[in-house]
């Protein structure tokens, strides 16, 4: 519901759709080539740790600086060990980078979307890595007008990421962001479109988006602090204007807290925002009054959250207010704003979760999600009709695609199941017609929908809770225990890893693999009391899950231990490092992507990103009890000497997210501790963040490294 941002055509589609998200796994491999090459072995040089009286000895913690020649060297060490080890893949992954890069088509336009009497496009053309933006004047048929060529912008830099594009309400200028270290700290810019210059207007160290008022000449930012890059501060910057005279709006001085600006679809108010994970605050400004005082919408409650809609003289407020664990609708009136005056539109209940609604002049439509399914309801404001979009899969994305126009009566949404492309949708609320305007193709002339088979099955937990899980695999698969099998899952923040379709995955499934998601705690896939049983004191319930699903796949004669492996990213990679510590000889092997394992360490800093604003994610290790209770977790400090799965480890040395030190670290430890023979790489961007490479194809040789592994030890190149 925030600001238009031209460079996401796709705003509202899962960016699972646009690139794939899925880490390969590793297995035993007895190859004798793995036997030639000594791995690498950090030096210790023990550093006490104190809380609580609890002392903690951590023998790498002087890996902690990206600027010494000794860790660069150590993580140099460990590239060319994991070079020399899998140099007999190189020209598979050569092959496999090209087959995913031919299913993808490269001469591609997105589905053009009309805003302010233009309309915009997102182009691909053959061999470049960069997006160009263009938009065209009233019609699709008129000339194109270039706004930005990334391919061009991208030519001097390693990294490169343009985001943020605001387009004043005159149509004439455009402010944008760019970050080439991959720390995602942008520099914004304003571009006249006319003229293609570049103003000398310069600001550092934003969070990359930026507001214009009414008036199209003053815009509002968020600034990040340098070293936190916690965003907490809003400034209004004048066109023409030195950075050095912008006027800080509002600070937001809570570490728990991040800010950040946008301006309602009505285009009547800017909005301040603050939020931490379980609390949030908004502040409107007339958008015609740029260098007014911002007031509070309705002041923060702890445990409240809240997000706010504009419309027709009213405010529609998505809030968990008064124990609605699901969240609930209330209204409010432009005047009257704080929640002692918001009235009940769409009541809480319990078996449906409500994510979130898009409003139309003579209809509005709800995004909910029932046991795990998405669900779009579009209803008449006179109440003359409503009904549900009919979905019939249990293995199904759907949502509301780009929707920035209250004057229509078309809806447009985003569909794909598991197993076929996604589709974007125009959808008519009046005659309930639709209209497929694009389809996702995949290239090469083998991809058949109709080769493929999905299901949803419930694994009991230990606990007794059913979990589901969402599968895709060949038809030709066949479950005897034998067939290769990944799962993957991210169990953090709320975010549900939807059932999605990947051109790339068919590399796996193609060569036999079954492909599974976990829907575990910590994620909202069965609603929001889902998240709040994977949070906190009840982290370890997002571990047990993913076991338990494990073992639910090897007795179901789906796959074996031989043949399990196991993937996830960030604190997903925190996930694969917690299963291995509870059953290491459950799987054959694990891929961790950047993986968040030093969690006591990290969360006692806080000086390190993001830290204090988590605090209600994982708890606050100030505090006895959640240090104790992340202490018995924490992948890092639990690494024993036994025998774990075969390990792929990626990181970026300027991740902002996860700092690269703590996946070093943790695969120091572990060449220290574990015992067997089975590999064990950590392999690090040394240009890319958490995000990985940037590049529409570049970062598919990433992803070409981590099948190449799994397929390798499979013994399927």
């Amino acid at each position: 519901m925030g600001q238009l941002d031209i460079m996401k055509p796709t705003a509202h589609i899962p960016f699972c759709f646009l690139i794939s998200l899925i880490f390969a796994a590793a297995c035993k491999n007895e190859n004798s080539q793995h036997m030639s090459t000594t791995p690498p072995l950090a030096k210790k040089s023990p550093k006490q740790l104190e809380k609580h009286g609890d002392i903690r000895i951590d023998d790498y913690y002087w890996m902690n600086d990206r600027e010494d020649q000794e860790v660069l060297d150590y993580l140099n060490a460990e590239n060319h060990y994991y070079a020399e080890m899998t140099k007999h893949t190189k020209d598979f992954q050569k092959e496999l980078f090209q087959e995913m890069k031919s299913r993808i088509k490269e001469d591609d336009n997105s589905v053009p979307y009309k805003y302010n009497g233009y309309w915009y496009i997102t182009r691909y053309e053959k061999g470049g890595e960069y997006p160009i933006y263009l938009r065209k004047k009233e019609s699709l048929e008129a000339q194109d007008e270039l706004l930005f060529d990334c391919n061009e912008m991208a030519k001097e830099h390693e990294f490169f990421n343009l985001r943020g594009v605001s387009v004043s309400p005159d149509n004439n200028l455009a402010s944008f962001a760019t970050d080439t270290v991959s720390r995602r700290q942008y520099t914004i810019q304003i571009k006249d479109l006319g003229t293609g210059k570049v103003f000398e207007d310069t600001i550092e160290n934003t969070t990359g988006s930026s507001v214009w008022a009414n008036d199209g000449e003053t815009l509002f930012y968020a600034k990040k602090d340098p070293v936190t890059l916690r965003a907490d501060k809003i400034y209004r910057h004048k066109l023409g204007t030195p950075a050095s005279e912008d006027v800080l709006v509002f600070h937001e001085k809570d570490s728990t807290y991040n800010t950040f600006v946008y301006k309602t679809k009505s285009k009547k108010y800017l909005v301040i925002g603050s939020v931490s994970t379980l609390t949030s605050e908004y502040q409107i400004l007339d958008a015609d009054k740029p260098e007014g005082e911002f007031s509070i919408f309705s002041p923060r409650e702890k445990g409240v959250e809240y997000s706010i809609s504009h419309y027709n003289g009213n405010f529609f407020v998505l809030t968990n207010k008064d124990k609605a664990t699901n969240f609930k609708l209330m209204q409010a009136n432009d005047v009257q704003t704080t929640s002692e005056h918001w009235k009940e539109f769409i009541p809480h209940r319990e078996e449906v979760l409500l994510e979130d609604i898009e409003i139309f002049k003579d209809h509005y439509v709800l995004a909910e999600r029932e046991n795990g399914l998405n669900r779009l309801e579009v209803v008449r404001w006179d109440g003359a009709d409503s009904y549900y979009l009919p979905f019939e899969s249990e293995t199904y994305v759907a949502g509301a695609s780009v929707n920035v126009d209250f004057n229509t009566n078309t809806f447009r949404y985003y569909y794909n199941e598991m197993g076929a492309p996604y589709a974007i949708i125009d959808f008519d609320m009046d005659t309930k017609s639709k209209t497929i305007l694009k389809e996702l193709e995949v290239l090469g002339g083998k991809f058949d929908k109709n080769n493929y088979r999905t299901k949803r099955v419930w694994a009991t937990a230990r606990d007794g809770v059913k979990v589901p899980i969402s599968m895709v695999y060949h038809k030709d698969v066949k479950f005897d225990g034998k067939s290769p099998l990944l799962q993957y899952a991210y169990g953090s923040y709320g975010s549900t890893i939807d059932p999605y379709f990947s051109s790339i995955r068919l590399s796996l499934l193609d060569r036999g693999f079954i492909y599974a998601i976990a829907h575990v705690r910590g994620g909202e896939y069965l609603g929001r009391k889902w998240y709040e049983d994977g949070k906190l004191l009840h982290k370890k319930n997002t571990f047990t899950d993913f076991v338990d699903c494990s073992k639910f796949l090897v007795d179901q004669n789906y796959t074996s231990p031989e043949h399990l492996y196991a993937s996830g990213g960030s604190a997903g990679g925190l996930l694969m490092g917690a299963i291995i510590n509870l059953e290491p000889e459950l799987y054959n092997g694990v891929i961790a992507a950047v993986p968040f394992v030093d969690v006591v360490t990290t969360m006692l800093d806080d000086s390190i990103p993001l830290t204090t604003s988590e605090y209600d994610e994982w708890g606050n290790p100030n505090e006895k009890e959640f240090y104790d209770y992340m202490k018995s977790y924490s992948p890092y400090d639990n690494v024993e000497p036994v025998s774990y799965p075969n390990l792929y480890v990626s990181t970026g040395l300027h991740d902002s997210q996860v700092q690269y030190w703590e996946p070093a670290k943790w695969v120091a430890k572990l060449r220290e501790l574990k015992t067997g023979d089975n590999l064990l790489f950590l392999d690090t961007n040394m240009d890319a963040g958490h995000g990985g490479a940037s590049g529409r194809f570049e970062s598919l040789k990433e992803t070409a490294k981590e099948y190449t592994f799994i397929l390798d030890l499979e013994g399927k190149l």
